[in-house]
């Protein structure tokens, strides 16, 4: 039995963050629904890569939801939230801190309702604060919280974003962790409770074991060192670019011999590490290393590196990571049809769990797709339905 069978999930977050967040959660087993705006309902509906009523950002965040469109304006449809937040487990929200008060789904709202739920409220920067009220957007966050600074290759100094909603992912998985832990805690008698989980303190919490190694031991006589991100190396090679790893000993004579030069390694100005971050030294090292690396091809270096023993991966284009021979090993991915939209491919769960079973969730839902049935399910009988439809508050 999959982990959170049984759990009910509602949803009404859009974007990136939250939603995968929940379908993390739909990946343990939780029935998760979406509670989707009038018209275009999530926003990502409206981005490209689209097929058959379907595009490639709503699968790769929501799959194995169900959806609804509810009003959440209008009094009724606030109602309906409510019926579905009464026997729900986990609800998960991202409005501008005040918004959901005003329409009446607020945590200490609804926990009259429903005791013992776990209800998270998702921020940009807190429920209060100076920053309470501004609009975020993940690019924003890596400029404030030092991702961009870091973005600096050695041989080209300039700052760049990491060009991926690295921080909204890196949100989704805390959202997961904090809600099964939630979870745990009411089983052991807690109770409900809600979670305030602001995004700009998760990027700062998975920035900082590594970004943050400068600025944690704070007294004035704490030793220098190098920052990590300095320490990491993408080279050009013949045809193309190659990432490596450093630091040991043992991995610079192999990158030495690698190159065809293990008699580096017995020069004084590159064999130790003192010696190898002297400004001038390192620049010497640092034009050696990236002229030897041209002479090969990006295949054959990396092959070379590998046989001794040097970290390092070649520089693949995306298009291309389901060919990774361990990929495939792996089966990362699984491809299936989809009657409207044709073939798919989808990663699965990370974890692979060796006793419990988890779903296969190869499909998102279709906007509104499961409206008859959700409603049905909180004891909205065909004519009320009907009526909901004609008003506009349930599509």
């Amino acid at each position: 039995m999959a982990p959170l069978k049984n759990i009910k999930v509602v949803d009404f977050t859009q974007v990136v963050a939250g939603p995968v967040a929940g379908m993390l959660l739909a990946e343990l087993g939780a029935d998760v629904i979406k509670v989707e705006y009038p018209g275009i309902g999530d926003i990502t509906r409206t981005s490209g890569f689209s097929k058959g009523g379907l595009n490639s950002s709503v699968l790769n965040c929501n799959r194995g939801k169900r959806s609804i469109q509810i009003d959440l304006k209008e009094k009724e449809g606030q109602e309906i939230a409510l019926k579905l937040i009464e026997n729900a487990d986990v609800v998960i929200q991202s409005m501008r801190p005040g918004k959901i008060t005003k329409l009446g789904l607020d945590y200490e709202t609804v926990r009259t309702l429903n005791p013992d739920l776990i209800y998270v409220s998702l921020s940009g920067y807190g429920q209060d604060g100076p920053y309470a009220d501004r609009a975020v957007y993940d690019p924003v966050l890596q400029a404030m919280c030092g991702y961009v600074s870091l973005q600096i290759n050695p041989q080209i100094p300039f700052p760049d974003l990491m060009r991926t909603a690295l921080i909204d992912k890196a949100v989704s998985w805390e959202m997961a962790l904090s809600i099964t832990a939630a979870l745990f805690a009411r089983e052991r008698g807690t109770g409900g409770q809600e979670l305030e989980i602001a995004m700009i303190d998760v990027a700062i919490a998975f920035l900082w074991p590594d970004g943050g190694m400068a600025e944690t031991l704070l007294d004035s006589d704490v030793t220098t060192g190098t920052h990590l991100s300095k320490l990491m190396n993408m080279t050009e090679t013949a045809n193309g670019h190659v990432v490596y790893f450093a630091i040991a000993d043992h991995q610079i004579k192999g990158l030495y011999t690698s190159l065809g030069h293990p008699e580096w390694f017995t020069d004084n100005r590159f064999s130790t590490r003192e010696a190898r971050h002297t400004d001038n030294n390192n620049e010497i090292l640092g034009g050696l290393i990236a002229d030897a690396f041209r002479t090969f091809s990006t295949a054959e270096i990396a092959e070379r590196l590998h046989s001794n023993s040097v970290p390092c991966g070649e520089v693949i284009e995306i298009s291309k990571i389901a060919e990774i021979p361990q990929v495939i090993h792996n089966k990362t991915f699984f491809e299936w049809d989809h009657p409207r939209s044709g073939k798919i491919r989808s990663p699965r769960h990370s974890t692979v769990f060796t006793e419990t079973k988890l779903p296969i969730l190869d499909s998102a839902p279709l906007l509104n797709e499961h409206s008859d049935e959700i409603l049905s399910e909180i004891g909205v009988g065909e004519e009320k339905r009907r009526q909901l439809q004609e008003k506009g508050i349930v599509p």
